[in-house]
């Protein structure tokens, strides 16, 4: 089964650009491409591409203002945000609007497109520019998290570990021999007891408290 994709930049050599390289793959669907925000939103409600491929800085309506009206609507469809922006202002909020991942447009092609089959499948762990995972676990270590891991459930950091290995809810299931929907429940738990948006943050969080190193051990 192909990867649908919907692609979206204001300009429009980087778009043909990204097109023509995905089209080259065989499980690659690039079912669209938008020059702005709002474009994107309404293309996206209309095809449900598994995985979008965003720019921050466009008109109308800005990428991480997209990414959040997405996330709402269309919360299976998973986004990676590249840009040339790792300025904190554009990072924060863009992971906060729930991006699945984060990357600077100077990204090998073939890494980018690796990354859109990893992110389709769940696995968002390597899907952070270094600097975007270190902004990240500075911006969280000014939390006080140290009493909020002791809130999982013996189930729930089960599952957290799983996800600290970039495995996707389906992997998951697998290994724990437990259904999707379940997986999900706990995940939903997980995200309120850390006070997260997303796995990714989660993971990162976990990292920053040295938990799972610890878990590891």
């Amino acid at each position: 089964m192909k990867t649908t994709v919907l692609l979206v930049d204001d300009h429009n050599v980087v778009l043909k650009g990204m097109r023509f390289f995905l089209e080259t793959k065989s499980d690659i669907d690039v079912i669209g491409v938008a020059n702005d925000g709002e474009q994107a939103c309404s293309l996206a409600l209309q095809t449900k591409p598994d995985v979008i491929v965003m720019d921050v800085m466009m008109p109308k309506l800005n990428g991480i203002e997209a990414t959040e009206q997405l996330k709402q609507l269309l919360p299976e469809s998973k986004i990676i945000i590249l840009t040339s922006s790792l300025e904190k202002e554009h990072v924060i909020p863009a992971i906060r609007a729930g991006a699945d991942g984060y990357q600077l447009k100077d990204i090998d092609p073939d890494d980018l497109y690796q990354m859109i089959q990893n992110v389709a499948i769940g696995n968002t762990h390597d899907a952070l520019h270094p600097q975007v995972a270190r902004q990240l676990m500075t911006h969280v270590a000014k939390d006080d998290d140290s009493t909020k891991f002791a809130q999982l459930t013996v189930r729930e950091a089960e599952i957290l570990r799983h996800v600290t290995l970039g495995k996707s809810n389906k992997e998951i299931a697998s290994d724990l021999f437990i259904t999707e929907k379940t997986v999900k429940t706990h995940m939903t738990n997980i995200f309120s007891k850390l006070d997260v948006h997303d796995r990714t943050q989660a993971a990162i969080l976990a990292l920053k408290n040295q938990w799972y190193t610890d878990i590891q051990t």
